[in-house]
């Protein structure tokens, strides 16, 4: 398998951000890593190796960046104005960065591109797709949080709103509405067991939202035995990576 690091240079982040990519040719897939923030943790936690068949045969490649998600959504010691400032940051460096870097190694301009990511990185893979759907025409969210205020303290305003899946999308109407249903298809995965508090309650809310609002969906609730742990999201990547690009 193609392994390769890189330093991506972010005017926006005002540093070098850590990527890894993972295969040599595929569709792309943008995986966002979870509240530990680390561009190598779908590789240490066996993500890769569990995918490693899509990659290796070309169907998929991945493309793993950092977040600064301890800066934004899990800092709550910080001032509320400087965590949605550097979740704003982190969004600017995707879109005008990372978005354009990924089209360029993969040689095709405009290619659709697949996000995904577990417990917070599903939150993360949701909202850019919900946002920006003519960019991410799919998302494969495992065990998300989708309700931001969870993370907030209660506290919202219009920045929170608009990056708060479970705020944002039973409002969506018109022309917004229209583009998530045609562009883009929500898969959400989610286990009753142990320490999915909270991710089941909200990817069931968020499921039916997004039937009721006819926005393109999937949705597949695990058993009781199935908890928020790497190998049950190993296994779901599997089933659900293999459902879409097998």
């Amino acid at each position: 398998m193609k392994k390769r690091h890189e330093m991506i240079e972010s005017p926006h982040m005002g540093r070098k951000v850590h990527l890894w990519s993972y295969g040599h040719w595929g569709m792309p897939v943008l995986v966002f890593p979870s509240a530990a923030g680390f561009a190598h943790e779908w590789d240490s936690h066996g993500m890769v190796d569990a995918l490693s068949w899509y990659i290796d045969s070309g169907k998929i490649k991945l493309y793993c960046p950092e977040s600064n998600v301890s800066q934004s959504w899990t800092n709550k010691n910080g001032d509320m104005a400087e965590r949605i400032h550097q979740h704003k940051i982190y969004e600017a460096f995707i879109l005008n960065t990372l978005v354009p870097w990924i089209r360029f190694d993969c040689q095709t301009a405009n290619i659709p591109i697949t996000t995904t990511g577990t417990s917070l990185g599903g939150f993360y893979a949701a909202v850019f797709a919900l946002k920006f759907p003519e960019i991410f025409r799919s998302a494969v969210c495992m065990s998300g949080r989708y309700d931001l205020t969870e993370f907030t303290g209660g506290f919202t305003n219009g920045d929170i709103y608009f990056n708060n899946p479970l705020a944002f999308v039973p409002n969506l109407e018109g022309d917004a509405l229209e583009r998530v249903r045609t562009h883009t298809m929500i898969n959400l995965v989610c286990g009753r067991g142990a320490w999915e508090e909270g991710c089941i309650e909200e990817t069931i809310y968020l499921g039916r939202w997004l039937h009721h609002k006819q926005i393109p969906n999937y949705i597949d609730i695990w058993g009781p035995e199935s908890s928020h742990e790497w190998p049950w999201w190993r296994e779901q990547a599997r089933k659900h990576f293999g459902r879409i690009f097998g």
